[in-house]
């Protein structure tokens, strides 16, 4: 079996409402879907998520970067020999994690295909189901008691508040979000490198007693000593996201004893492989791990889940970019009911693209 051709193409999707975190605000979703196809009519789906806040990428670069570096080192190669292509690919490109991402997807979607197995299958298979927090992006304290009780409504066991903007105003808005939902909904917290380490100490120490479950990257993700701070400084558990891509990363913070969990997307790392191993490392050090994703498709949010699902040390999950859309370009793979990822199961991801998107 062999790669005959790779597909790419750009799409631009709208968000149900408008998505704002310290970092910035989105309207609608800018990707990239990537198709491989093998000589014996498979074909792989895997999808770019570009962040030129988190990882410094666009559309445009990623679609250059696919056609003048990627695909000529892939054409006719075995797509089932993941690791060597996955070399390749490393060795031809530093950063750019989503282009490789969404190869590695690809190919894993292939392998699922042509074993006639769902990924979580494949690699692991050791859950059924993950919960998976629900995001609420920065809003007015209004709003965002709204929104948490909505989505409560619907099914969500946690909620994800984003902050980092204005302290006193953060406080008060877990404060009365706590309040509205009681204590039976785990609340998480991520300020996106909001805080100088020392507001974050001060912020936190409030929130305490609202029992957070954790916090997201509450400092600058180069600031390591700056985490170290907070972590030292506070009961609520410190997760590491902005400041940990790579294994080499998780293996800086391990060093420095930086933080207290964590969260791998698959987009910053480059892929499913690449995120397997930095679970392994963490596993290691006695670090629990959380896998998280940008705004993305079903392709993206499939692939992180059947990650999570096959790996023991992947406790928690932040998987609900995909209900963020207004319309995907995929059906099936993944499904969200009652604050739960499900995967089908189907062989490989399990998603099918919708024509005429």
């Amino acid at each position: 079996m062999k790669i005959t051709k790779v597909n790419v193409k750009p799409i631009l999707l709208p968000l149900k409402v408008p998505f704002k975190i310290a970092l910035g605000e989105d309207v609608e979703y800018e990707g990239v879907v990537v198709e491989i196809e093998t000589d014996n009519g498979l074909t792989g789906i895997g999808e770019i998520s570009p962040s030129h806040r988190i990882t410094g990428e666009t559309v445009g670069a990623s679609i250059s970067i696919m056609q003048t570096d990627i695909i000529p080192q892939i054409m006719d190669e075995n797509p089932l020999f993941i690791e060597k292509l996955m070399d390749k690919v490393n060795a031809r490109i530093i950063f750019n994690p989503s282009v490789k991402c969404a190869v590695d997807i690809a190919l894993h979607d292939i392998l699922g295909k042509y074993l006639g197995m769902p990924l979580k299958t494949i690699l692991g298979g050791f859950r059924e189901s993950i919960t998976t927090s629900i995001t609420i992006g920065i809003k007015s304290i209004p709003e965002t008691i709204e929104e948490g009780k909505s989505f409560v409504t619907n099914g969500a066991k946690v909620i994800k508040v984003k902050i980092g903007l204005t302290p006193e105003e953060d406080i008060e808005k877990i404060r009365l979000l706590r309040e509205e939902l009681g204590y039976k909904i785990a609340i998480r917290i991520d300020a996106n490198q909001g805080y100088e380490p020392r507001t974050a100490v001060k912020v936190l120490r409030q929130l305490e007693k609202y029992e957070i479950e954790f916090v997201e990257q509450p400092v600058a993700y180069w600031d390591i000593k700056g985490l170290k701070f907070v972590k030292n400084n506070t009961d609520i558990p410190v997760m590491a996201d902005e400041s940990i891509h790579s294994i080499y990363d998780a293996i800086n913070l391990i060093h420095e004893e930086a933080c207290d969990l964590f969260n791998i997307k698959l987009m910053k790392a480059g892929g499913i492989k690449a995120g397997a191993k930095i679970a392994a490392i963490a596993e290691s050090a006695g670090i629990p791990c959380m896998i998280g994703c940008m705004v993305e498709t079903k392709i993206g949010i499939a692939a992180a889940t059947h990650l999570a699902l096959a790996t023991k040390n992947i406790k928690y999950a932040d998987l609900d970019g995909h209900l963020m859309l207004r319309k995907d370009v995929v059906e099936g793979g993944v499904f969200t009911e009652n604050g739960e990822n499900k995967v089908t199961e189907k062989s490989g991801l399990g998603v099918t693209m919708i024509e005429n998107n």
